[in-house]
């Protein structure tokens, strides 16, 4: 089943780009390569419980399994020996990003207390967009009583944009809530 956003993406924003930036080629049109959910688990790292109900969380929100991320180098004055965990990440290509993007752009980021937008300058020089949310409450997948504590993540959509402008314009294409 391709996803809503997909068919979307082929029947109208490849036109709307191409109109706007008045490519001469269709494979010129930008479009999203993956999108990448991030979280930092800080000092939880020795707490296996912890990480086990993050890599769950995140598995829930992305409907796909994630992988522990382990320091590469130990730094004393942050208490981290070499090869600790530190995080949990999830990279969604393909059908399960185009899902993913319709649940984070029509329920979860709605569902965030006083949403104004979200800031349109979390680009990067290539077209990349990043943004951090602050708990995990927002997406209907997550139960509140189930969580054992409120955490944020960071979300990093990776285009084949080749500047900002691009970048902002395909995302707005696909209804991205940016702030006016």
């Amino acid at each position: 089943m391709t996803q809503r956003l997909k068919k979307h993406y082929v029947k109208t924003i490849i036109p709307n780009l191409i109109k706007i930036f008045k490519y001469k080629n269709i494979h010129e049109v930008p479009n999203i390569e993956k999108i990448v959910i991030n979280r930092g688990i800080g000092d939880a790292s020795q707490n296996q419980k912890i990480i086990d109900s993050s890599l769950k969380e995140l598995a829930l929100i992305a409907g796909q399994k994630g992988v522990v991320t382990r320091s590469r180098k130990a730094i004393a004055s942050f208490k981290l020996r070499q090869k600790m965990p530190v995080g949990v990440t999830v990279t969604l290509r393909g059908d399960k990003m185009y899902g993913f993007l319709d649940r984070l752009i029509h329920l979860a980021l709605p569902r965030v207390r006083d949403f104004q937008g979200i800031n349109s300058k979390s680009f990067d020089k290539n077209g990349n967009y990043s943004l951090g949310l602050e708990e995990q409450l927002m997406f209907p997948e997550i139960e509140y009583d189930k969580i054992d504590q409120i955490r944020g993540m960071d979300i990093s959509i990776v285009t084949t944009a080749k500047n900002q402008e691009e970048g902002l314009a395909l995302l707005k294409e696909f209804g991205l809530p940016f702030k006016s």
